[in-house]
């Protein structure tokens, strides 16, 4: 009887035997077969298609991250150099290039991450971003940077064309910063950082870890059907290496070697137009005297600033980023039928008290989860549909959520003035004509969109819809003053319409 050989299923219970029933095994991406050069157009191509200037990577940084204008220019930079590069690589001009790998120093939560995520999400290469205090030299306890490397194939669906295009993002790496007289063996410091070294420079990684069971499973496996054992590797040589950290200290090392003096520090405690000065002065020096190998300091060329962020960073990123937090409220609500709206006086209190959190725009998340944990709980069980985020609500949360409870149309009235505001501002972009509405006015609007399960100006833009040429020609009137709806109006927009434009031409 031909030998089939062992399957999957084999080894998921040949390890559950050993490790126990509850250990599941994710086979190595590497196992799908991966595309030949004769099999290409690949997403390695697709994404070598670099067409962007820098420009146009800051003009997409600038959707989701707010400030950091100078940090977005020289990463926008070092990306076009690095991708173009990627793209005539072959040609004898471009053989010489020296890979822009890059290091980024800012507090926690200034978007530092969030930049890297978004170029890839851009480029469409595959992105890998873990901790430095991971990992250790090779050999000993904790994980092995060349497991960023596999990572990547895992990111890029087993696609090593594509996997060597990608993008690692290393952070904490102030963390394996070890101190020049350090005794005895360094694992998390030192060695780490030569094992990067390698990374960073040009070299093969195996796609199989010895460390992995299931990587040696799979060899096994491939032996006993094909009687050898491939080594497959993926290159480093064009993977772009972004470190960061907060790097606490630096400021000190660099004031030290230009003089406080010479540059007109004499406070002891530096401000943040100074630390950005002085961070813009950095040389690889300065990173050696904190504690990296030279060698690995030299492989990090490009230095990027991130800025601390201030109160004003944190309400435009609530109000204005694509990826305001913000937006995931809104959805969370809409899951059991509750509307929510955030003032801008609400979201400036909510970026004040982010700020006192002093973990940059991570202090948002924590600041909206404490503020909106009680009424995500109580309130699907209510007969509450909409209500708004004040300042009011965000400084006496559980009483405004009490009187919430108690009167669920609490904030009726002030939702509709608010949908009424945005259809004056329709009007006046789309005509040059501005509305304005009685308290009247709204009332009944409110009530008869209620009855037709509309907005209110959903409800508006239907009764206006059938007055086309009356609105085209007021718009071409100059109007001195705002066109008033009353109750009226709202009753009978016909004869409204008549007065208007009458009253336009005296």
């Amino acid at each position: 009887m031909k030998d089939k050989g062992i399957s999957p299923d084999d080894i998921q219970k040949f390890i559950q035997e050993k490790l126990g029933s509850g250990v599941q095994v994710q086979l190595f991406p590497q196992q799908q077969k991966v595309e030949t050069d004769e099999e290409q157009p690949t997403a390695r191509e697709r994404a070598l298609e670099f067409d962007y200037k820098p420009s146009d990577i800051k003009k997409h940084l600038d959707r989701f991250v707010i400030e950091q204008d100078d940090a977005k220019k020289v990463l926008a930079t070092a990306i076009c150099d690095h991708y173009h590069h990627l793209q005539h690589g072959s040609d004898r001009d471009w053989t010489e290039y020296k890979k822009q790998n890059i290091i980024l120093i800012g507090p926690t939560g200034v978007g530092k991450t969030y930049l890297i995520q978004n170029i890839a999400r851009l480029i469409g290469v595959p992105f890998v971003k873990a901790d430095a205090t991971k990992y250790s030299e090779t050999g000993y306890v904790g994980g092995d940077v060349e497991d960023l490397v596999r990572e990547l194939v895992a990111q890029a669906g087993g696609d090593v064309h594509l996997a060597e295009c990608g993008i690692v993002y290393l952070d904490e790496i102030d963390k394996i910063a070890s101190p020049q007289n350090t005794m005895g063996r360094d694992v998390s410091g030192h060695g780490v950082q030569r094992n990067l070294l390698k990374l960073m420079e040009e070299t093969e990684v195996p796609l199989r870890s010895s460390t992995d069971i299931a990587s040696q499973m799979q060899a096994f496996m491939e032996f006993q059907s094909k009687g050898k054992i491939e080594k497959k590797t993926i290159n480093t040589r064009h993977i772009l290496f972004i470190v960061s950290g907060a790097f606490s200290g630096l400021t000190e090392i660099i004031k030290k070697r230009i003089g406080s003096k010479q540059i007109g520090f004499t406070g002891d405690k530096t401000t943040a137009e100074e630390e950005h000065s002085l961070f813009s002065r950095v040389k690889s020096v300065d990173f050696i005297d904190y504690g990296f190998e030279a060698e690995f300091a030299g492989r990090l060329p490009v230095v990027v600033h991130c800025t601390p962020l201030s109160v004003d960073d944190l309400y435009s990123i609530i109000k204005h980023s694509e990826g305001s937090i913000l937006k995931q409220y809104k959805r969370d609500f809409l899951a059991y039928g509750i509307d929510v709206y955030f003032t801008d006086d609400g979201m400036r209190a909510i970026a004040e008290a982010a700020s006192l959190e002093q973990t940059g725009a991570r202090g948002l998340m924590s600041v909206c989860e404490k503020l909106l944990r009680e009424y995500k709980y109580c309130l699907p069980d209510s007969e509450v549909k909409q209500f708004v985020v004040d300042r009011e609500l965000v400084e006496e949360p559980m009483g405004m959520l009490n009187k919430l409870l108690e009167d669920p149309t609490l904030f009726t009235a002030q939702v509709q003035r608010w949908k009424l505001k945005r259809l004056e501002q329709d009007m006046r972009s789309r005509y040059g004509i501005q509305l304005s509405f009685t308290d009247e006015a709204v009332e009944i609007i409110g009530a008869e969109a209620q009855k037709q399960r509309l907005d209110p100006d959903e409800f508006c833009e239907g009764l206006f819809q059938n007055y086309q040429h009356a609105l085209n020609l007021l718009s071409k009137r100059s109007l001195d003053h705002a066109i008033v709806i009353d109750a009226d109006a709202v009753r009978n927009p016909g004869e409204a319409f008549e007065k208007w434009i009458r009253n336009s031409f005296k």
